[in-house]
């Protein structure tokens, strides 16, 4: 507990003699080459969903400065959301690391708790299809992450507040790969990346905008096994993906 709220290494007080004083705390071996690098206790969480704690300018600030392996092992070690207490394994995202295409979904199932890779269960393997009907493939020039990091009990929707403290790595992973483009999955995927709420009709078929990078929506692959008669809108979604692609492309390579 000490050691999650910042409070180590632990030292022991030493047994008082009698005439003499506790001089120290810390151990006559002890060395510390930066008092400055000695964590202090971390602030307590807002009790305002969804809304940032005291000390989240600082923690942003630095992932936001992290390579990969930097911001892999953050996120394997993490803990600063209710989520960790229940993980299996921490799943940071697959892929093509300059991938054009990145592809976002909201959090990790039961497979995916216990593997680390996101959708890799049924909703993977229709994922996997999907991406073979527009000619693309898991790990060649595409990017699979989720909103957090961590499943959420039962599968549930992430709470706000767990979403905003995962924010910040799912930025540094976009700004690490520079997509072309992004595909949100599902509503959940959509509002967190737009920072906004609406409805999946009235997003689908527009170029949206996350932080300079264009972004389209379509539906999870979880909800498209339960609703087949939605997967000819994910095929027209697809399509638009598609050409909004090309566009893109087109444009990178027009003489300015």
């Amino acid at each position: 507990m000490l050691r999650e709220i910042g409070l180590t290494p632990i030292w022991r007080l030493r047994e008082r003699t009698p005439g003499t004083h506790a001089a120290s705390t810390v151990p006559e071996s002890a060395e510390v080459a930066d008092p400055s690098a000695v964590a202090s206790p971390a602030p307590p969480a807002s009790p305002v969903t969804g809304h940032p704690s005291p000390g989240d300018g600082d923690r942003r600030i630095a992932i936001m400065r992290m390579d990969w392996p930097l911001l892999k092992d953050a996120v394997a070690q993490c803990r600063d959301c209710p989520l960790h207490a229940r993980r299996r394994k921490t799943v940071f995202g697959v892929g093509d690391e300059n991938a054009d295409w990145m592809f976002v979904g909201e959090g990790p199932g039961a497979d995916e708790d216990a593997q680390g890779d996101p959708f890799v269960g049924q909703a993977g393997k229709l994922l996997d299809s999907m991406l073979a009907a527009i000619d693309l493939k898991r790990g060649e020039n595409v990017y699979i992450a989720n909103v957090v990091k961590c499943r959420p009990p039962g599968n549930r929707n992430p709470e706000p507040d767990e979403a905003q403290k995962c924010e910040p790595y799912l930025q540094r992973q976009i700004e690490l790969i520079r997509p072309k483009l992004i595909v949100a999955l599902g509503r959940v995927a959509a509002l967190n990346l737009l920072a906004r709420d609406a409805s999946i009709a009235s997003l689908r078929g527009r170029v949206l905008d996350y932080k300079g990078t264009p972004l389209v929506v379509t539906y999870h692959p979880a909800y498209l096994l339960r609703s087949l008669t939605e997967k000819s809108k994910a095929w027209e979604d697809l399509c638009f993906a598609v050409e909004t692609m090309q566009r893109l492309q087109a444009a990178a390579l027009a003489p300015n």
